[in-house]
């Protein structure tokens, strides 16, 4: 149901964000390019003015203990300030990929920006024409909502996220503008792009033409088509559907109906994109999961953009930074926030263990649930051929139990492994090598809920959508990518009752230390909407591969994926004529600078999450708001701290006055600003005067 709209909420967190940073990660400096983080180390400095002047009322250095963070680089050591975390960001790049650390002093950095600079204006021009060609297609402005819209809204059993209003309200005002729509939706998994997607549709109808949706596989076909069929009973909305799934007079009836204006929305795989499919009138195309689809299809998709209203949706987690320097290029509309009554999936790392396994099936289908459990491969992972037939011990007595022998096993042995565990449940079967025929039938038995559990390869990674499906398990959970766990793990959880996925792992000599970081990010990054969390860890999972193509991933990992969407944001800007706006961080000098001690906030990592929130403030408010939840956590403030945040509240005026350097002492305060800042002359006109060198 339509509800109260609050404004959408900016979304959290950059992911050049520190808190979740471990030593020996990579990060980024701006001037010296990639090092490795070695932890807080607390180091006493002098404060030797930074204005290098002898003028009168200098101060004697003194030494004060700070705590900064010792980087690592190539042949030497960076001890960075807390106060300066705003020169820092997170190295993301892609999984398996170890940065080459660059020299102190930005030699071997200047040398990689300068060339991935170059691949970075060539890519702003081509997206910048790309849009510009988008920009000026003419579309067919469809009229504002009428009654019968308002009552599709009303039907709406939940009330939209901000997010999600947002999203519709975007794509409804493309739908009325003269031009051709063509804007993505991106949102996690379950957050309710599809919605967005049927008011879309419904307004099209409304207006008199036709809408088709693209779907990659026959399995999301069904899906979709059930789901409109649900939506838009009681309507005057005629549907169809197309795919291989159909028989060959079913296929020439939808076809048919199509070319003749009965059928007003057709869902359907590929094969909507045949030569023999053409429409009455279309005029809103709605693509699910573009990268899904081949080459050659994505290029027929492409000549068919150029004709009407286009609406993609994606699950792909796109960062907020990445979104920001597209805002230019491509209309792009987020869902972050999650469904009201949504829960968290519970997430568990463990050991193969029958008690476990049986127990956590019976509870899931005591309350009339389904489960999904994920095998790597069809066949063994060892050097058997994946596949090769292998007799299995109990095959012609499905009532035994198998002990597992090890973690190493087939697919069917898995099957019978879970026969023997839980006799009654029903168990289907799902992998690569069966026929489409025999796959799609699988898939649909479980989607309408004629089995109990899936037994699956990564088949499964994307699109399903199986409220009753709150189980999962993931054999040999080490052997699949960040990504892929994600996708998989997004499987459940999309409905109100509590979801469980368990990664089953071998014995801890035998899995390797990415796979257990992999594993730790899964586990640690639980709530809701963590999608956005897990794309800081691994390139293959944001969106920006999809928004910007394979072709940039070289340029991507050469300088971290924070330092590149930087560089792309600049480059288009000064392609677009607008002003590049780049805050300087001041330096500073400071008797007495401030810390967190260690007996207020013991865990390094929660220090180093502080420091940078408060070396990232801009403005009074924003200050207030991180003492604020300061105190809250940890309790009253201790002097240092108070101290540490007044310096960074003086800092963020400094920055936003385009101040070069800071030094404060307990004589004086000194500034220096460049040549042709606007706030000099308020400066002197203030009582301030010029160093003897004439700063």
């Amino acid at each position: 149901a339509r509800s109260h709209r609050e404004p959408p909420r900016a979304l959290a967190g950059g992911f050049g964000d520190l808190g979740e940073i471990a030593e020996g990660d990579a990060v980024v400096h701006e001037e010296h390019g990639i090092g490795r983080y070695r932890g807080l180390k607390k180091l006493a400095v002098g404060t030797t003015s930074l204005l290098a002047t002898t003028a009168v009322g200098a101060t004697t250095p003194q030494l004060q203990e700070i705590d900064t963070l010792q980087l690592e680089y190539d042949g030497g050591t960076l001890y960075l300030p807390v106060y300066r975390l705003g020169e820092v960001q997170r190295y993301v790049g892609a999984e398996g990929h170890a940065p080459k650390l660059d020299k102190l002093g930005g030699v071997t950095w200047e040398a990689t920006r300068s060339k991935v600079a170059r691949h970075v204006r060539a890519l702003a021009e081509e997206l910048l024409q790309l849009y510009a060609q988008r920009s000026s297609l003419p579309g067919y402005p469809f009229p504002p909502a009428d009654d019968s819209f308002r009552e599709l809204e009303a039907t709406f059993p939940f009330d939209e996220t901000p997010d999600q209003a947002a999203a519709i309200d975007a794509v409804l005002g493309d739908m009325e503008a003269p031009r051709a729509m063509d804007r993505l939706v991106c949102g996690d998994v379950g957050y309710g792009k599809t919605e967005v997607a049927l008011r879309a549709i419904f307004r099209a109808v409304q207006g008199g033409k036709q809408a088709c949706v693209l779907a990659p596989t026959t399995v999301l076909v069904e899906q979709h088509f059930r789901t409109m069929a649900e939506r838009f009973g009681g309507f005057p909305v005629n549907l169809g559907k197309l795919s291989r799934f159909q028989s060959k007079a079913e296929q020439i009836e939808v076809v048919k109906k199509l070319s003749d204006g009965k059928v007003d929305v057709v869902v359907g795989t590929h094969r909507l994109l045949s030569p023999d499919v053409r429409f009455k009138d279309l005029g809103l195309l709605v693509i699910d999961e573009e990268q899904r689809f081949g080459v050659a299809h994505k290029e027929r998709i492409k000549k068919t953009k150029t004709q009407v209203d286009v609406l993609t949706l994606t699950a792909t987690p796109i960062p907020r930074t990445l979104h920001l320097a597209m805002a230019n290029l491509r209309d792009l509309s987020i869902i972050a926030t999650p469904p009201a009554d949504r829960r968290a999936v519970r997430t568990f790392v463990s050991r193969i263990d029958d008690v476990t396994i049986r127990e956590a099936i019976e509870r899931e289908l005591g309350r009339g649930g389904q489960v999904f459990f994920i095998t790597p491969t069809i066949g063994t992972m060892g050097a058997r051929a994946v596949g090769a037939p292998r007799r299995l011990p109990n095959e012609d007595a499905p009532g035994k139990r198998i002990k597992p022998r090890d973690d190493d096993r087939s697919i069917e042995e898995w099957a019978a492994y879970l026969r023997g565990l839980v006799p009654a449940a029903r168990i289907g079967i799902g992998h690569g090598g069966l026929s489409a025929d025999e796959l799609e039938k699988v898939m649909l038995g479980f989607v309408r809920g004629e089995l109990d559990i899936l037994i699956a390869t990564t088949i499964v990674e994307s699109g399903l959508d199986i409220p009753r499906a709150n189980t999962m398990f993931v054999a040999r959970a080490d052997a699949f990518g960040l990504a892929q766990l994600y996708q998989l793990r997004g499987r459940i959880g999309r409905s109100k009752d509590r979801a469980y996925c368990y990664l089953l792992v071998p014995e801890p000599e035998h899995i390797t230390e990415e796979a257990r970081r992999r594993l730790e990010t899964l586990q640690r990054f639980t709530e809701l909407g963590a999608g956005f969390q897990i794309a800081s860890q691994d390139l293959e999972i944001r969106g920006g591969g999809e928004l910007l193509g394979a072709k940039q991933s070289g340029s991507i990992a050469a300088v971290g994926f924070d330092q590149y969407v930087k560089m792309l944001d600049s480059a288009v800007a000064e392609l677009g004529g607008k002003p590049i706006h780049s805050a300087i961080d001041p330096e500073l000098a400071i008797e007495t600078p401030g810390f967190i001690p260690d007996d207020y906030v013991p865990d390094p990592g929660q220090r180093l999450e502080l420091y940078k929130r408060l070396s990232a403030v801009e403005s009074d408010d924003d200050l207030r708001d991180v003492m604020a939840e300061i105190i809250d956590r940890y309790g009253p403030t201790p002097p240092d701290v108070d101290l540490l945040g007044e310096l960074m509240g003086v800092k963020a005026i400094a920055r936003n006055m385009g101040v070069l350097a800071l030094e404060i002492s307990s004589t004086r305060v000194a500034v220096a600003v460049a040549e042709g800042n606007p706030h000099a002359r308020a400066l002197l006109a203030t009582g301030w005067r010029r160093l003897p060198d004439g700063r």
